[in-house]
């Protein structure tokens, strides 16, 4: 049976018009559609979620082709090309650019620039245009360029460089790279601030000699700085570029750059452009503090809108225009609040004007707790990403276009919290509300959202580790289906990697049909010259030759409609198993001030285990580190890979003693063959291609390039082997600064000097195998957070019936009979009490009652009771002695009044404190 779009009709007058005439009614049908003041919402499963492509290697920008391929880039330096009609993704080039930051102590970090940015010329169809954005591998300072793309091939001669901007490369972070082209096309560019994130996670205005990468007032509030701003420029065809009119400072103004369009800005991220308006959105990603402080107001995440140029407040701004406080460094004094209505740089790092316009507030601004002003935003992590305006004139061709409901929308998507918002505008663009797009969806680590030419929206994600490749980077698509519904598609395996013979189980539990439609299941496990298929839903496969495969299941429904979801499984090597031993110790909470015992295990099928001695304890990476609430977790991923960095040069060296290395090269000075220094500045890009040539020539010899003394081929050495060995030689001049922890010991969690409290502590461990003859290296790791035995009522996962005041003071009341709020996995060994502070004030009319604690859902098993709590004045503490508990259970604490009417206030919950058994 076919499927009908639901029919939306206009008010009952045009209905009769529409019964009287039938004409009447295709025309009046057509103009409600188009309609979106009187279009209904589609129903959420009308949109297909499908996974094109994944595994990708830190993604950052994507664009769309005219032929329907997506373009996108790879921090570390890729062009890629997806292409639909292949299902396939090609590499079309590798720029050289710079990934790492040098401080002044010579010390190396992994940095957050890269290839960071690219778009299409409007008018690609005609001149081939590509724009690329990156960190130039040579100079500090990035980069705007154009290239011709034609078909496949970027074309190397055809570069021309726009624009440089000078940068740091000493401190992290922070470096923009969205752009967008308007109607009249003009492009527009985001740009970071480049300055350090300071400890306090409030705005730097660090003025001090010698700290002047702490100063973001000589960039985001330097209105003679291309840093910290949003760029609008005019591609000329000669590679140049023009002024356009309307910029915010006007061409010839003194100690000011007519390329910002917007200033002000910390970390301003993916930019759009409505075309009907013009108006440019973009999200902005703030500092870290999760609670005002003297230094001025806690961190906010903003989502922006610029009708015209403007400044948009940062370093002395954010949210709402809240102002951040003078503050004396030397003496460790804060001072009045910076003032609104007349801003002023001051700072000796200034090279700008010193009176600056009046700042823009953020349309949309929310911090890590509930946000006030927009509580469905939620509370947890947060990145602020960006997303376009729809418009349906935008996409004539659109084969599935969205429907008229979201007109003048615009989407919005978050990195961290992974939920899509549909914002509503109202005639005069203003903010008006928002709603939860596809809410049983989730699109976390999303770095870019845009709609392609087709109409369908399709999102990037960058996965979930910094600095690295992700198994869950990956290209969506979103599409609307008015019709027919494709199936939704669930599949998975019991595992993904092991040793020959490899017998994997996969399942399609979970894949089911809107429509109802009857289903027709295949399996296609290809891979090593193999390919296997079942029709069945499920399917267990033998894999006796070592590879690389692919297991996809496509599933098609009565009406031919298909849809399919990839596994990809590793024959031939069995990954490491990493695990910390605790003991008797909590692996959800720490205890200010107490200690645990822990001892990390490592095993591996090929490579034997730590108590057996064939794993040796420099080659496991272990990183314990206190990471601030609302610290920026980048600061610690950069810790960990250095960390790894370190184990796997350990794994080169070990390889390098156990063979004749020694036999010809030294460390630091020419024997029969050339230094392992001389090599490592040689090919010191150290990119997957040179390590892989570089391994091939340990293998197989070779003679020429060091002099006339050849190098003896070494057979017996593994593809893997060799790599190890190279990764080794090409860090061996890196100092470095993170020291791995020792694999057994005792750690008290105090915490560092001058830092925040309440953070968490980040235990990692972490071991790459050297793989084998057939199989590449692969890696093991176990992280366990450990938080704070005090738990925010704000931040939980699951809650019913709460009430959250805004208004004087900030109040959270439980309210109704079986009100609760509850946390997942939550590990209550050792726990014996919960201390719950609340009140029941007679002056909010709150009834009262008492608190069940349960597990794995409301009405799951009550492992404590708390006694009643009375109506009156004043915080009472209810501390409630619980049943022992082993491993992470889901907790609920559940309100309780039998007497109280529906959405009376039960009583307002303060905080919520776990205690260690005595």
């Amino acid at each position: 049976m076919s499927r009908l779009p639901a029919i939306i009709f206009k008010p009952a007058s045009l209905i009769v018009l529409c019964i009287l005439s039938g004409a009447g009614f295709w025309l009046s049908f057509t103009a409600a559609k188009e309609d979106p003041s009187v279009a209904i919402k589609p129903d959420d499963n009308r949109f297909t979620k499908t996974i094109l492509t994944e595994k990708l290697d830190e993604p950052m920008e994507m664009t769309f082709l005219p032929d329907g391929r997506i373009l996108f880039i790879e921090r570390k330096g890729n062009l890629k090309a997806y292409d639909p009609k292949t299902a396939k993704v090609k590499v079309i080039a590798k720029l050289p650019v710079n990934t790492i930051y040098t401080n002044k102590k010579g010390q190396k970090r992994e940095a957050e620039e890269g290839l960071m940015g690219v778009i299409v010329h409007p008018q690609y169809e005609k001149n081939f245009w590509i724009y690329m954005y990156y960190a130039d591998s040579a100079e500090a300072k990035h980069v705007l360029a154009r290239w011709e793309l034609r078909g496949d091939k970027l074309i190397k001669t055809s570069k021309k460089i726009l624009l440089e901007i000078p940068t740091q490369r000493e401190e992290c972070c922070h470096t923009g790279g969205g752009m967008v082209f308007d109607k009249q096309g003009n492009l527009f560019l985001t740009v970071g601030n480049n300055t350090v994130n300071p400890q306090s996670g409030t705005s730097n205005l660090d003025k001090r000699k010698g700290m002047e990468n702490s100063d973001d007032q000589r960039t985001g509030g330097n209105t003679n700085d291309l840093r910290g701003k949003i760029l609008r420029i005019h591609p000329e065809d000669n590679g140049t570029y023009t002024i356009p009119e309307g910029n915010l400072f006007p061409k010839g103004t003194t100690k000011t750059r007519p390329e910002i369009y917007t200033m002000g800005h910390r970390n301003p991220w993916r930019p759009s452009i409505d075309s009907k308006t013009g108006y440019l959105y973009w999200g902005e990603v703030g500092p870290d503090a999760s609670n005002d402080t003297e230094f001025g107001p806690r961190g906010y995440d903003e989502f922006n809108q610029a009708k015209g140029p403007g400044n948009f407040g940062w370093p002395y701004f954010i949210g709402d225009n809240k102002p951040y406080n003078h503050y004396d460094y030397e003496t460790k004094k804060a001072g009045a609040p910076f003032d609104v209505a007349h801003p002023v740089n001051n700072s000796p790092n200034n090279t700008g004007l010193n009176k600056l316009p009046p700042p823009q507030k953020a349309m949309i601004w929310y911090p890590y707790g509930m946000s006030e002003e927009f509580p469905l935003l939620g509370s947890s992590g947060r990145s602020a990403t960006g997303g376009p305006v729809y418009r349906r004139a935008d996409f004539p061709k659109a084969k599935r276009p969205f429907p008229a409901y979201y007109e003048g929308k615009w989407l919005i998507v978050e990195f961290m919290r992974g939920w899509i918002m549909a914002v509503t505008m109202d005639e005069n663009g203003n903010y008006k509300s928002m709603e939860r797009f596809l809410p049983n969806e989730n699109f976390s680590s999303a770095i870019d959202m845009d709609f392609s030419p087709e109409g369908d929206l399709y999102i990037l994600e960058y996965g979930t580790a910094w600095f690295k490749g992700n198994d869950n980077a990956r290209l969506v698509k979103l599409e609307y289906n008015a019709g027919n519904r494709k199936p939704k598609v669930e599949a998975a395996a019991d595992k993904t990697g092991g040793a020959l013979p490899f017998n994997v189980n996969l399942t399609s539990k979970g894949t089911m049909d809107y429509d109802g439609d009857k289903l027709t299941y295949e399996w296609k496990v290809a891979g090593a010259g193999i390919i296997k298929v079942v029709k069945q839903p499920d399917a267990s496969v033998k894999l006796d030759k070592p590879g690389i495969y692919k297991a996809t299941l496509t599933v098609t429904d009565a009406q031919g409609a298909k849809n399919s979801k990839t596994i990809e499984l590793k024959a031939g090597n069995e990954p490491p198993q990493v695990s910390f031993d605790m003991g008797n110790a909590n692996r959800t909470f720490y205890f200010p001030d107490k200690s645990f015992e822990y001892t990390v295990k490592v095993k591996d099928k090929e490579d034997g285990s730590l108590e057996n001695g064939k794993i040796k304890p420099s080659q496991v990476a272990v990183t314990i580190d206190y990471l601030p609430i609302g610290y920026d977790q980048i600061e610690i991923a950069q810790l960990q890979r250095e960390a790894d960095k370190g184990a796997m040069a350990s794994t080169g060296q070990l390889l390098i003693a156990k063979n004749d290395c020694k036999s010809c090269h030294v460390k630091d000075k020419k024997s029969i063959g050339p230094s392992y220094v001389q090599v490592a500045r040689k090919y010191k890009s150290g990119t997957a291609a040179v390590t892989e040539n570089l391994a091939k020539k340990i293998i197989n010899g070779g003679v020429g390039v060091w002099g006339e003394h050849a190098m003896s081929a070494h057979p017996q050495i593994s593809l893997a082997d060799a790599k190890n060995i190279v990764q080794y030689i090409l860090t061996i001049e890196d100092k470095k600064e993170v020291k791995s922890q020792p694999l057994k010991g005792t750690y008290t969690t105090k915490y560092p000097e001058g830092a925040k409290d309440k953070g968490t502590f980040v235990l990692r461990a972490a071991y790459r195998d050297k793989g084998t003859a057939a199989m590449g290296p692969l890696s093991g790791e176990e992280i366990l957070v450990l938080r704070h035995p005090l738990l925010s009522p704000e931040l939980v996962d699951f809650s019913k019936g709460v009430s959250l005041q805004t208004t004087l003071f900030k109040a959270m009341y439980m309210t109704g009979d079986g009100a609760y709020v509850g946390y997942k996995n939550i590990d209550l060994t050792g726990i014996a009490e919960i201390s719950i502070t609340v009140s029941a004030s007679q002056r909010i009319d709150a009834a009262g009652g008492i608190i069940e604690i349960h597990l794995d859902s409301a009405a799951g098993e009550m492992i404590g009771k708390s006694a009643l709590v009375p109506v009156k004045e004043g915080r009472n503490v209810q501390t409630i002695t619980i049943t022992p508990v082993s491993g992470k259970r889901d907790v609920y604490f559940v309100f309780r009044n039998e007497k109280a009417v529906e959405g009376r206030i039960l009583m307002q919950v303060s905080a919520i404190e776990v205690k260690q058994s005595k």
